[in-house]
Protein backbone atom coordinates (compact mmCIF):
# COMPACT_ATOMS: atom_id res chain seq x y z
CA UNK A 1 0.00 0.00 0.00
CA UNK A 2 0.92 3.56 -0.15
CA UNK A 3 -0.15 5.98 1.91
CA UNK A 4 -0.86 9.48 1.45
CA UNK A 5 -0.78 10.39 4.73
CA UNK A 6 1.76 9.02 6.90
CA UNK A 7 1.71 8.90 10.68
CA UNK A 8 4.70 7.25 11.20
CA UNK A 9 7.61 10.32 11.13
CA UNK A 10 8.61 10.05 14.58
CA UNK A 11 9.29 5.83 13.99
CA UNK A 12 12.29 7.41 11.73
CA UNK A 13 16.13 7.26 12.42
CA UNK A 14 16.79 10.45 14.32
CA UNK A 15 19.81 10.22 12.27
CA UNK A 16 18.48 11.01 8.81
CA UNK A 17 16.05 13.97 9.94
CA UNK A 18 19.05 15.77 7.70
CA UNK A 19 17.43 13.65 4.76
CA UNK A 20 14.16 15.20 5.94
CA UNK A 21 14.84 18.79 6.28
CA UNK A 22 17.19 19.24 2.69
CA UNK A 23 13.66 17.14 1.52
CA UNK A 24 11.20 19.35 2.68
CA UNK A 25 13.50 22.29 1.69
CA UNK A 26 13.44 21.08 -1.76
CA UNK A 27 9.40 20.21 -2.06
CA UNK A 28 8.16 23.72 -0.44
CA UNK A 29 10.85 25.51 -3.03
CA UNK A 30 9.29 23.53 -5.62
CA UNK A 31 5.24 23.61 -4.92
CA UNK A 32 5.17 27.09 -3.68
CA UNK A 33 8.44 28.61 -3.69
CA UNK A 34 7.54 31.81 -1.42
CA UNK A 35 5.77 29.58 1.28
CA UNK A 36 7.12 30.72 5.01
CA UNK A 37 3.84 30.01 7.04
CA UNK A 38 2.28 26.52 6.87
CA UNK A 39 -1.04 25.45 8.63
CA UNK A 40 -0.24 21.29 9.60
CA UNK A 41 -3.92 19.87 10.03
CA UNK A 42 -3.58 16.12 11.95
CA UNK A 43 -5.94 13.18 12.37
CA UNK A 44 -8.57 13.60 14.87
CA UNK A 45 -6.72 11.65 17.31
CA UNK A 46 -6.00 13.51 20.97
CA UNK A 47 -5.66 10.16 22.73
CA UNK A 48 -3.28 8.50 20.22
CA UNK A 49 0.04 10.30 21.87
CA UNK A 50 2.21 7.97 19.52
CA UNK A 51 0.44 9.29 16.45
CA UNK A 52 0.80 13.10 17.98
CA UNK A 53 4.49 12.52 18.30
CA UNK A 54 4.59 12.12 14.37
CA UNK A 55 2.89 15.13 14.34
CA UNK A 56 5.76 16.94 16.78
CA UNK A 57 8.05 15.22 13.88
CA UNK A 58 6.62 16.92 11.41
CA UNK A 59 6.21 20.41 13.13
CA UNK A 60 10.09 19.59 13.84
CA UNK A 61 11.28 18.95 10.32
CA UNK A 62 9.05 21.83 8.67
CA UNK A 63 10.76 24.58 11.46
CA UNK A 64 13.89 22.88 10.74
CA UNK A 65 13.72 23.64 7.13
CA UNK A 66 12.75 27.32 7.37
CA UNK A 67 8.81 26.89 7.83
CA UNK A 68 6.68 29.00 10.55
CA UNK A 69 4.69 26.32 11.05
CA UNK A 70 1.74 26.10 13.11
CA UNK A 71 -1.54 22.92 14.37
CA UNK A 72 -4.93 23.29 13.27
CA UNK A 73 -7.45 20.86 14.58
CA UNK A 74 -10.58 20.05 13.21
CA UNK A 75 -12.27 18.85 16.46
CA UNK A 76 -15.03 20.85 17.42
CA UNK A 77 -13.96 20.41 21.01
CA UNK A 78 -10.74 22.45 20.56
CA UNK A 79 -12.21 26.21 21.23
CA UNK A 80 -8.96 27.38 22.49
CA UNK A 81 -5.08 26.48 22.37
CA UNK A 82 -4.65 22.79 24.22
CA UNK A 83 -1.03 21.56 24.58
CA UNK A 84 -0.59 17.94 24.93
CA UNK A 85 2.18 16.12 26.82
CA UNK A 86 3.92 13.14 24.96
CA UNK A 87 5.22 10.25 26.55
CA UNK A 88 8.79 11.06 24.65
CA UNK A 89 9.28 14.34 26.61
CA UNK A 90 7.42 17.08 24.09
CA UNK A 91 4.41 18.70 23.47
CA UNK A 92 2.11 19.35 20.84
CA UNK A 93 0.12 22.94 20.64
CA UNK A 94 -3.62 22.32 18.99
CA UNK A 95 -5.53 25.55 17.74
CA UNK A 96 -8.86 26.38 16.80
CA UNK A 97 -8.77 27.04 12.73
CA UNK A 98 -10.47 29.89 11.44
CA UNK A 99 -11.42 30.20 8.11
CA UNK A 100 -11.99 33.97 6.59
CA UNK A 101 -13.57 34.15 3.15
CA UNK A 102 -11.44 31.38 1.31
CA UNK A 103 -8.62 31.60 3.68
CA UNK A 104 -8.04 29.35 6.26
CA UNK A 105 -5.72 29.89 9.39
CA UNK A 106 -5.87 30.40 13.28
CA UNK A 107 -6.62 33.97 15.14
CA UNK A 108 -3.03 35.18 14.40
CA UNK A 109 -2.03 32.97 12.22
CA UNK A 110 -2.40 33.34 7.93
CA UNK A 111 -0.40 30.51 6.34
CA UNK A 112 0.78 30.62 2.46
CA UNK A 113 0.67 26.78 2.37
CA UNK A 114 -2.19 23.81 4.23
CA UNK A 115 -0.11 20.12 5.07
CA UNK A 116 -3.06 17.69 5.82
CA UNK A 117 -1.59 15.18 7.58
CA UNK A 118 -5.77 13.91 7.85
CA UNK A 119 -6.93 11.10 5.19
CA UNK A 120 -10.26 12.45 5.29
CA UNK A 121 -11.45 8.93 5.65
CA UNK A 122 -15.39 10.57 6.67
CA UNK A 123 -15.26 13.17 3.89
CA UNK A 124 -13.85 16.98 3.09
CA UNK A 125 -15.38 19.20 6.21
CA UNK A 126 -16.61 22.23 4.84
CA UNK A 127 -13.94 24.12 6.47
CA UNK A 128 -11.59 22.83 4.31
CA UNK A 129 -13.39 23.30 0.43
CA UNK A 130 -12.58 25.79 -2.28
CA UNK A 131 -9.81 27.43 -0.35
CA UNK A 132 -7.14 29.73 -2.08
CA UNK A 133 -4.45 28.53 -0.69
CA UNK A 134 -2.49 25.92 -1.89
CA UNK A 135 -3.57 22.18 -0.04
CA UNK A 136 -1.10 19.05 0.01
CA UNK A 137 -1.97 16.35 -0.62
CA UNK A 138 -4.64 17.33 -2.66
CA UNK A 139 -8.14 17.12 -1.04
CA UNK A 140 -9.21 14.31 -4.03
CA UNK A 141 -5.83 12.25 -1.98
CA UNK A 142 -8.07 11.81 0.61
CA UNK A 143 -9.78 8.04 1.27
CA UNK A 144 -13.02 9.32 0.95
CA UNK A 145 -12.76 9.46 -2.82
CA UNK A 146 -9.35 7.33 -3.16
CA UNK A 147 -9.43 3.69 -3.76
CA UNK A 148 -6.66 1.14 -3.32
CA UNK A 149 -7.77 -0.78 -6.94
CA UNK A 150 -6.34 2.83 -8.55
CA UNK A 151 -3.68 3.22 -6.99
CA UNK A 152 -2.81 -0.85 -7.84
CA UNK A 153 -3.44 0.05 -11.41
CA UNK A 154 -1.33 2.60 -11.80
CA UNK A 155 1.01 1.17 -10.09
CA UNK A 156 0.42 -2.04 -12.93
CA UNK A 157 1.50 0.15 -15.35
CA UNK A 158 4.57 1.94 -13.69
CA UNK A 159 5.99 -1.35 -12.71
CA UNK A 160 5.62 -3.14 -16.47
CA UNK A 161 7.35 0.18 -17.67
CA UNK A 162 10.48 -0.73 -15.32
CA UNK A 163 10.52 -3.96 -15.84
CA UNK A 164 10.40 -3.90 -19.62
CA UNK A 165 13.53 -1.43 -19.08
CA UNK A 166 15.77 -3.83 -16.97
CA UNK A 167 14.11 -7.15 -18.94
CA UNK A 168 12.97 -8.80 -15.89
CA UNK A 169 9.14 -10.34 -15.42
CA UNK A 170 7.25 -7.38 -13.65
CA UNK A 171 5.85 -10.00 -11.15
CA UNK A 172 8.82 -9.99 -9.44
CA UNK A 173 7.85 -6.20 -8.06
CA UNK A 174 3.92 -6.27 -8.62
CA UNK A 175 1.54 -8.60 -7.16
CA UNK A 176 -1.33 -9.87 -8.81
CA UNK A 177 -4.64 -8.31 -7.41
CA UNK A 178 -8.67 -7.76 -8.49
CA UNK A 179 -11.96 -6.11 -6.93
CA UNK A 180 -15.18 -6.88 -6.22
CA UNK A 181 -17.70 -4.68 -6.09
CA UNK A 182 -21.14 -4.63 -4.09
CA UNK A 183 -20.24 -6.55 -1.16
CA UNK A 184 -21.72 -6.59 1.65
CA UNK A 185 -20.58 -8.98 4.44
CA UNK A 186 -23.38 -8.76 6.92
CA UNK A 187 -25.83 -9.98 4.35
CA UNK A 188 -23.70 -12.22 2.37
CA UNK A 189 -24.20 -10.55 -0.74
CA UNK A 190 -21.33 -10.60 -3.31
CA UNK A 191 -19.42 -13.86 -1.60
CA UNK A 192 -19.54 -15.19 -5.04
CA UNK A 193 -17.53 -12.55 -6.77
CA UNK A 194 -15.05 -12.47 -4.59
CA UNK A 195 -14.47 -16.26 -3.74
CA UNK A 196 -13.93 -16.28 -7.79
CA UNK A 197 -11.38 -13.81 -7.86
CA UNK A 198 -9.82 -15.06 -4.43
CA UNK A 199 -9.37 -18.65 -6.54
CA UNK A 200 -8.17 -16.87 -10.05
CA UNK A 201 -5.22 -14.83 -8.09
CA UNK A 202 -4.51 -18.19 -6.15
CA UNK A 203 -4.01 -19.94 -9.32
CA UNK A 204 -1.61 -17.59 -11.15
CA UNK A 205 -0.07 -17.33 -8.20
CA UNK A 206 0.41 -21.37 -8.10
CA UNK A 207 1.88 -20.95 -11.49
CA UNK A 208 4.27 -18.29 -10.75
CA UNK A 209 5.19 -20.33 -7.40
CA UNK A 210 6.15 -23.42 -9.71
CA UNK A 211 7.82 -21.14 -12.62
CA UNK A 212 10.18 -19.76 -9.49
CA UNK A 213 10.71 -23.31 -7.24
CA UNK A 214 8.85 -21.21 -4.32
CA UNK A 215 8.08 -24.05 -1.94
CA UNK A 216 5.26 -22.71 -0.12
CA UNK A 217 1.50 -22.13 -0.35
CA UNK A 218 -0.09 -18.95 -1.82
CA UNK A 219 -2.09 -16.67 -0.57
CA UNK A 220 -4.24 -13.73 -0.84
CA UNK A 221 -5.01 -10.59 0.91
CA UNK A 222 -8.92 -9.39 0.96
CA UNK A 223 -9.04 -5.74 2.55
CA UNK A 224 -11.44 -2.88 1.74
CA UNK A 225 -11.27 -0.70 -1.46
CA UNK A 226 -10.94 2.32 0.66
CA UNK A 227 -9.93 3.32 3.89
CA UNK A 228 -6.67 2.37 6.15
CA UNK A 229 -5.58 2.05 9.62
CA UNK A 230 -4.95 -1.89 8.81
CA UNK A 231 -9.04 -2.60 9.33
CA UNK A 232 -11.19 -4.82 6.54
CA UNK A 233 -8.44 -7.26 6.37
CA UNK A 234 -8.08 -10.99 6.42
CA UNK A 235 -5.67 -13.88 5.02
CA UNK A 236 -7.15 -15.80 2.68
CA UNK A 237 -5.64 -19.54 1.41
CA UNK A 238 -8.42 -21.24 -0.77
CA UNK A 239 -11.44 -19.73 -1.94
CA UNK A 240 -14.12 -21.68 0.05
CA UNK A 241 -13.19 -19.53 2.95
CA UNK A 242 -14.79 -16.35 1.78
CA UNK A 243 -17.75 -18.44 2.22
CA UNK A 244 -17.45 -20.33 5.14
CA UNK A 245 -17.00 -16.63 7.29
CA UNK A 246 -18.98 -16.68 10.67
CA UNK A 247 -20.58 -13.72 11.78
CA UNK A 248 -17.54 -12.00 13.86
CA UNK A 249 -15.12 -12.71 10.68
CA UNK A 250 -18.15 -11.13 8.29
CA UNK A 251 -18.64 -8.02 10.98
CA UNK A 252 -14.81 -7.71 10.99
CA UNK A 253 -14.93 -7.48 7.30
CA UNK A 254 -17.78 -4.94 6.94
CA UNK A 255 -16.78 -1.70 8.76
CA UNK A 256 -13.62 0.47 8.57
CA UNK A 257 -12.24 3.82 9.71
CA UNK A 258 -14.74 6.85 10.56
CA UNK A 259 -17.52 3.39 10.88
CA UNK A 260 -17.67 3.55 7.20
CA UNK A 261 -19.36 0.29 5.44
CA UNK A 262 -17.30 -1.51 2.68
CA UNK A 263 -18.90 -2.38 -0.21
CA UNK A 264 -15.77 -2.78 -2.65
CA UNK A 265 -12.99 -5.20 -2.03
CA UNK A 266 -9.17 -5.31 -2.99
CA UNK A 267 -7.72 -9.17 -3.30
CA UNK A 268 -4.24 -8.31 -3.66
CA UNK A 269 -1.75 -11.16 -3.83
CA UNK A 270 0.28 -12.09 -0.31
CA UNK A 271 3.92 -11.99 -0.12
CA UNK A 272 5.97 -13.78 3.03
CA UNK A 273 7.55 -11.81 5.21
CA UNK A 274 10.55 -13.06 5.89
CA UNK A 275 12.59 -10.45 7.70
CA UNK A 276 12.48 -10.90 11.68
CA UNK A 277 13.38 -8.86 14.39
CA UNK A 278 14.38 -11.00 18.16
CA UNK A 279 12.20 -13.99 16.31
CA UNK A 280 9.38 -11.45 15.87
CA UNK A 281 7.89 -10.98 12.27
CA UNK A 282 9.19 -7.65 10.84
CA UNK A 283 8.15 -5.84 7.36
CA UNK A 284 9.58 -2.75 6.24
CA UNK A 285 7.61 0.28 5.64
CA UNK A 286 9.57 2.88 3.13
CA UNK A 287 9.06 7.13 3.94
CA UNK A 288 9.68 9.85 1.34
CA UNK A 289 9.54 13.39 1.21
CA UNK A 290 8.25 14.90 -2.02
CA UNK A 291 10.62 11.99 -4.34
CA UNK A 292 12.84 11.50 -1.92
CA UNK A 293 13.67 8.65 0.15
CA UNK A 294 14.47 9.69 3.57
CA UNK A 295 14.29 6.55 5.73
CA UNK A 296 11.93 4.01 6.77
CA UNK A 297 10.83 1.47 10.22
CA UNK A 298 10.32 -2.34 10.43
CA UNK A 299 6.45 -2.90 11.60
CA UNK A 300 7.01 -6.01 14.45
CA UNK A 301 4.11 -7.98 15.27
CA UNK A 302 5.64 -10.88 17.92
CA UNK A 303 1.77 -12.35 17.48
CA UNK A 304 1.17 -12.81 13.83
CA UNK A 305 3.20 -14.98 11.27
CA UNK A 306 4.76 -14.15 7.85
CA UNK A 307 1.16 -14.76 5.86
CA UNK A 308 -0.78 -12.00 8.26
CA UNK A 309 -1.46 -8.26 8.32
CA UNK A 310 1.13 -7.18 10.79
CA UNK A 311 -0.87 -3.66 11.00
CA UNK A 312 -3.13 -4.88 14.19
CA UNK A 313 -2.66 -4.04 17.52
CA UNK A 314 -0.05 -5.33 19.09
CA UNK A 315 2.15 -3.97 16.39
CA UNK A 316 5.58 -1.86 17.36
CA UNK A 317 8.07 -0.02 15.47
CA UNK A 318 11.61 -0.29 15.30
CA UNK A 319 14.00 2.19 13.29
CA UNK A 320 15.64 1.10 10.37
CA UNK A 321 19.21 1.35 10.89
CA UNK A 322 19.86 2.58 7.27
CA UNK A 323 24.03 2.16 6.48
CA UNK A 324 23.44 5.10 4.05
CA UNK A 325 20.88 6.82 2.81
CA UNK A 326 19.18 3.92 0.68
CA UNK A 327 19.96 6.20 -2.47
CA UNK A 328 22.71 3.91 -3.63
CA UNK A 329 23.51 0.31 -4.24
CA UNK A 330 26.71 -1.44 -3.42
CA UNK A 331 27.79 -3.45 -6.11
CA UNK A 332 30.45 -5.62 -4.06
CA UNK A 333 28.02 -6.75 -1.96
CA UNK A 334 25.19 -9.46 -2.48
CA UNK A 335 21.89 -8.50 -3.63
CA UNK A 336 20.44 -9.64 -0.01
CA UNK A 337 22.92 -7.66 1.45
CA UNK A 338 21.61 -4.73 4.09
CA UNK A 339 22.33 -1.88 1.29
CA UNK A 340 21.38 -3.50 -1.36
CA UNK A 341 18.43 -4.73 0.02
CA UNK A 342 17.19 -1.86 1.48
CA UNK A 343 18.06 0.28 -1.79
CA UNK A 344 15.18 -2.30 -3.39
CA UNK A 345 12.98 -0.91 -0.93
CA UNK A 346 13.49 2.44 -1.74
CA UNK A 347 13.35 1.66 -5.54
CA UNK A 348 9.65 0.26 -5.28
CA UNK A 349 8.83 3.13 -2.90
CA UNK A 350 9.12 5.19 -5.59
CA UNK A 351 7.45 3.60 -8.32
CA UNK A 352 5.06 3.26 -5.85
CA UNK A 353 4.72 7.19 -5.31
CA UNK A 354 5.13 7.63 -9.26
CA UNK A 355 1.66 5.48 -9.37
CA UNK A 356 -0.05 7.86 -6.94
CA UNK A 357 0.90 10.45 -8.89
CA UNK A 358 -0.75 9.21 -11.84
CA UNK A 359 -3.36 8.13 -9.80
CA UNK A 360 -4.33 11.18 -8.18
CA UNK A 361 -4.07 12.87 -11.79
CA UNK A 362 -6.64 10.47 -12.82
CA UNK A 363 -8.86 11.26 -9.60
CA UNK A 364 -8.74 15.38 -10.64
CA UNK A 365 -9.21 14.46 -14.38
Amino acid sequence: DTNLFPGGFNNLNPDFLPLCVHAMQGAVEKICPEARGVLLIPENHTRNLFYLQNVEQIVTILKQAGMRVRVGSLLPEITAVTEIALPNGGTVRLEPLVRRGNRLGLEDFDPCVVLLNNDLSGGVPEILKNLEQAIFPPLSAGWYTRRKSQHFAAYDRVANEFAQLLDIDPWLINPYFATCSQINFQERVGEECLAAQVDGILQKMRLKYAEYGVQHDPFVIVKADAGTYGMGIMTVKDASEITGLNRRQRNKMAVVKEGLQVHDVLVQEGVYTFENINQAVAEPVVYMVDHFVVGGFYRVHTGRGVDENLNAPGMHFVPLAFESCCTLPNPECAPDDTPNRFYAYGVVARLALLAASLELEGIAA
